[in-house]
């Protein structure tokens, strides 16, 4: 089977979907690998370090894509890449399967068999496969790191001659991967973090970083999350209270870190343009979910809002992306976890097991229908799919 592995068309995507390392997997699986010229550049995977290893490097997409069995991307490919295709070929991506309809749309008229790879399940098994997971540990450390850099003080406190400075008071949104990965980078840094989210099993973990947890309402929280692990959307009381405690918390903060998602819909507002007003001067908010809307009000998708108080509210997208090397190997590498247990050894085929619970999980289209049930439920519900907002990064 032949496995192509294209350019990202997204300009500002740094990311490639295979390493060479993993590469040199499947191709001692019994694999051919064609890479596009150029496509790990950003990465620093140079197009020589592919060829040593035993991958095509090619130009000519037009061509190849006729041929090829499985198409690896980062994120989802357009339409017109996906029309190239040959009918029946295997998919894996970033689907955005809630808002891309436009992919979906090419998937099913093409009749490819696609994957959503951020819909893996929330398994035991399924961890070492599951892509959201490992892009946002990174995106979490490297959110803390853009916080530093635009903050206009010392992250850590400093005993100097001229006096003591504090330390960063730093509060974390939402406490998914992203957000335990940005607790624990900035306890390292040397802030004081505290922590909220909504559902209760997190307070354990985050005490376990070294940081505080704050509570809104423990009764509403105990049926706050979903089967899968993720968080549900809150009631109108609840959220009416966490602005009420949350506007007093972050008056005192310096650095804010918000990662709050809800599945299928927009990011909630937790942080409106009032609580901005009152937070101090040269304070700053890294708002990770600013690519669903954001989960502060005044956030700006691709850019640095300043508020008239001084407050920086950064609304960059997507900061797996800005460590592409570290990034695109562990994105392969879950790739690769995925795929291994449906490799027959006797045909060197993907032969999926359709019974699988991460196959029902991630697989959205085959044989030119839609059937994942998920993304069913969020049509049938009266859910507007739209096209993904294509955006600058940093």
């Amino acid at each position: 089977m032949l496995i192509v592995v294209p350019n990202e068309t997204d300009s500002e995507e740094r990311r490639i979907a295979l390493s060479p390392e993993v590469a040199s997997k499947f191709i001692k699986l019994g694999f051919k690998v064609w890479v596009e010229s150029g496509a790990g550049v950003d990465a620093s995977f140079s197009d020589e370090e592919f060829l040593k290893i035993g991958a095509s490097v090619g130009r000519d997409y037009k061509t190849i894509a006729k041929k090829a069995d499985v198409l690896l991307r980062v994120n989802a490919p357009p339409p017109q890449q996906i029309l190239k295709l040959k009918r029946g070929t295997i998919l894996l991506a970033f689907m955005n399967a809630f808002t891309d309809r436009a992919c979906i749309n090419a998937c099913l008229k093409q009749n490819i068999t696609s994957f959503a790879l951020e819909l893996m399940p929330r398994i035991s098994r399924a961890q070492s496969m599951d892509v959201l997971s490992s892009q946002s540990n990174l995106a979490g450390y490297r959110a803390i790191l853009e916080a530093a850099t635009q903050y206009g003080s010392s992250f850590a406190m400093m005993m100097t001659a001229a006096g003591t400075i504090p330390p960063a008071k730093v509060f974390v949104m939402g406490v998914g991967v992203a957000g335990l990965q940005a607790i624990a980078t900035a306890k390292r840094l040397g802030g004081v973090v505290t922590a909220t989210d909504v559902r209760p099993a997190t307070k354990e973990q985050v005490s376990s970083l070294g940081a505080k947890f704050l509570e809104v309402d423990s009764a509403v929280e105990e049926t706050s999350q979903t089967e899968s692990g993720y968080a549900k959307e809150m009631p109108a009381d609840y959220l009416k209270k966490q602005k009420e405690v949350v506007a007093e918390h972050i008056k005192k903060q310096d650095i804010i870190v918000t990662t709050a998602l809800v599945p299928g819909r927009p990011a909630p507002t937790l942080i409106t343009k009032a609580m901005v007003g009152n937070m101090r001067r040269g304070s700053v908010i890294i708002d990770m979910a600013v690519e669903t809307g954001g989960n502060c009000e005044l956030s700006k998708l691709g850019k640095i809002v300043i508020t008239p108080n001084g407050v920086k509210i950064v609304g960059y997208p997507n900061f797996a992306r800005c460590l592409p090397q570290i990034a695109s190997d562990l994105y392969g590498k879950n790739i690769y976890n995925f795929v291994f247990p449906f490799v027959r050894a006797e045909t060197g085929r993907i032969e999926f097991d359709w019974e699988d619970e991460t196959i029902i999980g991630t697989l959205v289209t085959k044989d030119g229908k839609l059937v994942n049930e998920r993304l069913k439920g969020s049509q049938n519900s009266g859910e507007k799919l739209t096209t993904r907002r294509t955006a600058k990064a940093m």
